[in-house]
């Protein structure tokens, strides 16, 4: 009995070296990993010891504390001349529109302040019309009827009809930003005092609240969409003298313009993000799908039809995307002049129409 116990404990005894074996063997390249991550991990904080500052480039940063509206990052300058006509306009071209039926461009441009209108085809200067102050902004009203451009520094809309009458001035609240129309109602965002305020007949007829800071404002479906360029949401509004707003939801890293696309969709340029952000609004606002661009949007038109084009400041070109499928596709660039920070299309022929900011051009060109 006692030999039978001590073979026992001499198998007991054999078993646990093996296991102490095995652990060992299990346990050393482990501690062999650990310590060549600590050692990694050693370098790496010395690596971060002494940072080096990043240059200001596009891209996503975190957002901000207190929330800043997302700016646009320069291009360089054009070395040739892009495809298609190149305009001379003005200084600091931003806002644009185009009027399909009478093919007739509105760009903004500064140093004096004026509205440029020009023939989508030929490139002809039709006449210019002084503005109380820059504007950085141009929507079309309706086709046919008339340009609205909200002048920030002087807190008036100014309606230019594109009949050749005299312009219409509205004061408005503080710094208007953008503008969008439906029926007779114009609705104006004000940046500094984050309200939108209803213009009919030349007199604001009510006002309404809005999100921090709202920069971008588009109409569909019968519904008015604000986009709060500091508090980083998209909201509907009723089209209303006092506009009931709907429900938000937020809207990206840091988004600056807006416009309707095809099928009622609502799409949204995140210059923070360097995306395309796009929303259904029918039967309500639903996220569906975010496009990365690789560059700084900021621009956006739609063609009217499946394309919504969008400029990339930094690097001097539109990007097509079609929408008209599930998934988007990015489709080849167009080249711009210097800092692209607005564009529009002429729905009836499809011609681009690009404001380079830093050279005072447009391009207009098909593409």
């Amino acid at each position: 009995t006692s030999s039978q116990r001590s073979r026992a404990n001499g198998r007991s005894h054999d078993g646990s070296a093996q296991c102490a074996g095995t652990v060992l063997r299990v346990l050393r390249p482990i501690a062999l990993l650990a310590a060549v991550t600590v050692a990694l991990a050693v370098l790496a904080c010395g690596d971060k010891a002494e940072p080096t500052p990043p240059e200001k480039t596009a891209g996503p940063i975190p957002q901000l504390n207190p929330p800043q509206a997302a700016e646009p990052v320069p291009g360089p300058l054009v070395e040739s001349a892009p495809k298609g006509m190149v305009v001379d306009v003005g200084a600091r071209p931003e806002g644009i529109a185009i009027d399909p039926e009478s093919h007739t461009v509105g760009v903004a441009v500064t140093d004096p302040p004026r509205l440029v209108l020009l023939d989508s085809r030929s490139g002809k200067k039709l006449r210019e019309v002084r503005l109380p102050s820059s504007a950085r902004h141009v929507a079309l009203s309706a086709p046919g009827e008339s340009f609205l451009v909200p002048c920030e520094d002087a807190d008036r809309l100014v309606e230019v009809p594109l009949d050749g009458s005299d312009p219409i001035e509205t004061e408005v609240g503080d710094n208007p930003h953008d503008a969008t129309a439906i029926g007779p109602r114009r609705f104006v965002i004000n940046e500094f005092d984050s309200t939108m305020d209803v213009v009919r007949d030349a007199e604001v007829v009510g006002s309404t609240p809005t999100d921090a800071q709202p920069g971008g404002v588009a109409n569909v479906g019968g519904l008015v969409y604000v986009n709060a360029v500091r508090a980083y949401t998209v909201e509907p509004y009723t089209n209303a003298d006092e506009p009931r707003a709907l429900g938000g939801q937020s809207s990206g890293l840091g988004t600056s313009h807006v416009v309707v696309g095809p099928d009622a969709k609502l799409a949204l340029g995140d210059t923070r993000g360097q995306a395309l952000v796009v929303y259904q609004t029918d039967p309500r606002l639903k996220f569906l799908n975010r496009i990365p661009l690789g560059g700084t949007p900021v621009g956006l038109a739609w063609d009217g039809k499946d394309t919504m084009w969008v400029t990339l400041s930094e690097q001097n070109e539109a990007v097509p995307v079609d929408l008209s499928g599930e998934k988007p596709v990015v489709g080849d660039p167009v080249a711009s002049t210097q800092t692209p920070l607005s564009m529009a299309v002429d729905s009836a022929t499809g011609r681009l129409a690009i404001a380079g900011a830093d050279d005072g051009k447009v391009v207009l060109v098909d593409p």
